[in-house]
C-alpha cells in the first residue's frame, strides 16, 4: 500500500551518524518504520479533525418590532375613529342643513300661501260689493256735488251721507254697469249723517251684507270702495286703525263710535263702502282729518260711520 499511494524517494548514500536508541523521538505520536538499508517510507500525513458546523443560529427578530406594529394599529385606529367622527359630524350638519332648509322653505311656502290668500280674499270681497256701490251726482242751488252710495236692498235703497243729498234738487245715479238712474230721496237721519235714496230696482242688481261692526278689531285688515273725485269703482285698502273714535265733522255733526281706518278715502268717497275681508259692509266712510296747519287733509286719518249704527238709523228711515 505504500508504494501504491506514496512515491520513493531514494537518497544518495552518505554516512549516517550512529544514533543512541535513546536519541529517537515520536513525534505526534506517529510510529516510525525503519526499512532495510538506505530506504525510507513516508506514511500518509494526518490532519486535524474538519469543526463541526454549529447548527445554524434562527434569524433573531428585530427589537421594536412588535411595538412598531401597536402604533401602526393605534394609529390606524385613530385615523379610523377621527374619520368616522368627521362623517358623523358631517352627516349630522347635513341633516341640520337639509331640516333648516326644509324648514325656511316651508316658512317662504307659508309665507307666499298667506300672501296668495290675503290676496284672493281681498278679490273675492271687491267682487261681491263693488256692484253695489254706485256714484251719485247731486244738483243743488249751489251746484254739482259728488258723492258714493250703497245699494242695501232690493227695493233699489241706496245708503249714503246726509251731507252728500243736502239740499238736492235732482239725485241721479250712476251703476257699475255705467247707466245711470234717477233717484228720489226717501229720509235723512242728520244726527247721524245718513240719508236714504231710491232708484227703480234692475234685473241682476247686486245688494250689499251688512256686517257687524261691533266684531271689528284694531289691525283688522278693511277695503274702502267708492268714487273719489269722481273716479268710480275705485279700491283702496287699509287696517282699523282705532274705534269708538268721537268725531265732528264740519258741519258740525258729531259721530259717536265712529271707525279709524287708513284705508285712503277722499272727497267722492263720502257714502260709500267700508268692508272687511268676507265682503260685508261694516261702515260707510264720511270724511278724513284736515291738517288746520295747512288745511289740506291728513294722510291715513280717515273715519266711517259703524255699520251697527247704520241699520238703526235705516230702520228709523225707511219706517217714516
Amino acid at each position: 500500500m505504500l508504494q501504491d499511494e506514496f512515491e520513493v524517494y531514494t537518497s544518495y548514500p552518505h554516512p549516517q551518524p550512529y544514533l543512541s536508541p535513546t536519541s529517537i523521538g515520536v513525534l505526534d505520536d506517529a510510529p516510525v518504520t525503519q526499512t532495510t538499508g538506505e530506504h525510507i517510507a513516508f506514511q500518509p500525513p494526518t490532519y486535524p479533525p474538519q469543526p463541526v458546523a454549529a447548527p445554524p443560529t434562527p434569524p433573531r427578530k428585530r427589537p421594536g418590532r412588535t411595538g412598531a406594529i401597536l402604533l401602526l394599529t393605534l394609529v390606524i385606529a385613530l385615523i379610523f375613529g377621527v374619520g368616522l367622527f368627521a362623517g358623523s359630524e358631517f352627516a349630522g350638519n347635513s341633516a341640520n342643513n337639509t331640516s333648516a332648509t326644509s324648514q325656511a322653505t316651508a316658512t317662504a311656502s307659508a309665507a307666499s300661501s298667506s300672501g296668495t290668500t290675503l290676496e284672493a280674499q281681498q278679490e273675492a270681497a271687491i267682487a261681491k260689493v263693488e256692484p253695489a256701490v254706485v256714484e251719485l251726482m247731486v244738483t243743488t242751488a249751489q251746484g254739482e256735488q259728488i258723492g258714493s252710495g250703497v245699494i242695501i236692498d232690493a227695493k233699489g235703497d241706496i245708503v249714503t251721507n246726509n251731507h252728500v243729498v243736502s239740499g238736492e234738487q235732482t239725485i241721479e245715479v250712476v251703476l257699475s254697469n255705467g247707466s245711470t238712474e234717477q233717484a228720489q230721496l226717501i229720509g235723512t237721519a242728520a244726527a247721524d249723517d245718513l240719508a236714504v235714496v231710491r232708484i227703480q230696482p234692475f234685473a241682476h242688481m247686486t245688494v250689499a251684507q251688512i256686517g257687524n261692526s261691533s266684531s271689528l278689531v284694531v289691525g283688522q285688515e278693511v277695503l274702502a270702495i267708492g268714487n273719489p273725485l269722481g273716479i268710480t269703482e275705485t279700491a283702496t285698502k287699509g287696517i282699523i286703525s282705532a274705534l269708538n273714535r268721537s268725531v265732528t265733522e264740519s258741519i258740525g255733526t258729531t259721530i259717536s263710535n265712529a271707525i279709524q281706518t287708513d284705508a285712503a278715502i277722499n272727497p267722492g268717497n263720502s257714502g260709500g263702502a267700508l268692508i272687511n275681508l268676507q265682503g260685508q259692509l261694516v261702515g260707510i266712510p264720511t270724511l278724513t282729518a284736515v291738517n288746520t296747519e295747512s288745511n289740506t287733509a291728513a294722510n291715513g286719518l280717515s273715519f266711517a260711520i259703524p255699520s251697527n249704527l247704520v241699520e238703526t238709523a235705516l230702520q228709523q228711515i225707511l219706517q217714516q
